[in-house]
């Protein structure tokens, strides 16, 4: 198996973290997210570790908890050492019902409603990342009415594309996300935010994409970043603490995938850091990144009991399931590549070609023309890499339940998240 959470027992069947796969379905039923306690871990201390040779510890790992944010999940990389981002007021609650700390959690986001903007100040979040304007007029105002002064950063558009799918890329001018630095928009904002009474900029932030797997375009927005920097400094006469360089580190969702060590992309993006500072003499900042895919992403794997298996002959075989788009939605999406295994016959050589379709009332496929043992109706369907967004953008659509969360260690196995039910899904209709 191409990730270490991962074997095959003397049985035949898929192992995570000790755990037989076969036996979890039974257990938990199916479909069934499973998620490996051992391998986030093992993600966040590497992380954490980077930081201590490449920055003497004046650093931060900000788990980007859009990627898979449940109340088990934060406790695990908090108690790593790790901070915690959020995108929106769901996540925000969630993070401090698990116990994590205000102090530790950065509020991001492109559209923050005022509502949200208002819990993360009465919360006294560490900070709020600024999108645009209208946003920073919104925390200025509630801030002056609360009478308290509220840490900001900026999140920047570089203007680098990284090289991923085109609905994934972050860094561009033609973004949602932040201001731009070729217009002047970045430069203006912080001007403006030197000038108001109850915000103060600790910082600047930059995303340039996701599932990234060169090291090249992040040391690209290093650079810039820190020339941004060294222009606020000789032009405002303003010293930030803070570069938050985001996430978008790629992880392996296949055997061909060429992933990066984490550890490669934080020494080069050192390197360049500390060479820039020195260029401008600048004392260097603080420096942050935000991982999220790569911190769960190998970690989990979705279960599934095949149904029937139509035979098309010379057009293809499709392999039923009983799950689908509606607990993940990115091949409908991104035509995202996932590896598939016959769970209780892991170890045997992977030669049937099939198509992997889900129940909904679409052409939802989760993958197609992949290679995998030859399946039999009841047997257990692992896919791997699910840890990221497949949980978090999980749906009701043809009012299916959500599946539920197992967290297995050690070869143990406990429930995070239970099972959605159809009482579960009517609770909300009048």
């Amino acid at each position: 198996m191409f990730i270490d959470s991962l074997s095959v027992g003397e049985n035949g069947h898929l192992y995570i973290s000790g755990c037989d796969t076969v036996e979890l379905a039974k257990e938990y039923g199916t479909p069934l997210y499973v998620m490996s306690e051992d391998k986030v871990r093992e993600v966040c201390r590497r992380y954490v570790d980077s930081f201590k040779v490449n920055y003497q510890g004046n650093g931060l790992p900000i788990y980007a908890s859009k990627a898979f944010s449940c109340k088990e999940i934060y406790k695990i990389v908090v108690d790593e050492g790790l901070d915690v981002e959020v995108v929106s007021g769901g996540e925000l609650y969630t993070a401090l019902q698990a116990g994590v700390s205000p102090a530790h959690i950065h509020f991001q986001g492109n559209n923050k409603s005022y509502q949200e903007i208002e819990m993360a100040i009465d919360n006294k979040v560490a900070d709020i990342v600024i999108d645009n304007l209208s946003e920073l007029a919104r925390v200025q105002e509630i801030s002056k009415d609360r009478d308290v002064v509220t840490s900001v950063s900026i999140r920047v558009k570089p203007g680098i594309d990284a090289h991923t799918h085109d609905l994934i890329r972050t860094g561009q001018i033609d973004s949602k996300f932040g201001v731009a630095l070729e217009n002047g928009d970045a430069f203006s904002m912080v001007e403006k935010i030197t000038n108001l009474s109850h915000v103060t900029l600790t910082g600047l932030h930059c995303h340039i994409g996701s599932q990234i797997h060169e090291i090249e375009p992040f040391v690209l927005a290093a650079k810039v970043m820190l020339d941004f920097y060294a222009d606020i400094y000789q032009k405002l006469d303003v010293t930030l603490k803070t570069l938050n360089l985001g996430g978008g580190f790629g992880i392996k969702y296949t055997q061909d995938d060429n992933t990066i060590p984490y550890e490669d992309y934080m020494k080069a993006v050192s390197k360049a850091v500390h060479a820039k500072c020195e260029q401008h003499s600048l004392v260097i900042p603080k420096i942050m990144i935000e991982p999220g895919r790569s911190v769960v992403g190998e970690a989990g794997i979705t279960l599934y009991t095949v149904g029937d298996v139509k035979e098309i002959p010379e057009v293809r075989n499709y392999v039923a399931i009983d799950g689908g788009m509606f607990e993940n939605p990115r091949y409908s999406l991104y035509k995202a590549e996932y590896t598939f295994v016959v769970a209780n016959r892991a170890g045997e050589s992977a030669d049937y070609i099939a198509s992997i379709a889900g129940k909904c009332c679409e052409t939802d496929l989760l993958q197609e023309h992949t290679k995998i043992q030859k399946p039999h109706n009841g047997e257990i369907l692992a896919s791997l890499s699910t840890g990221a967004y497949n949980f978090a953008m999980a749906s009701n659509y043809n009012r299916n339940p959500r599946p539920a969360v197992v967290v297995v260690t050690n070869g143990e196995s406990r429930l995070a998240v239970r099972r959605e039910t159809y009482e579960d899904i009517m609770a909300r209709d009048l």
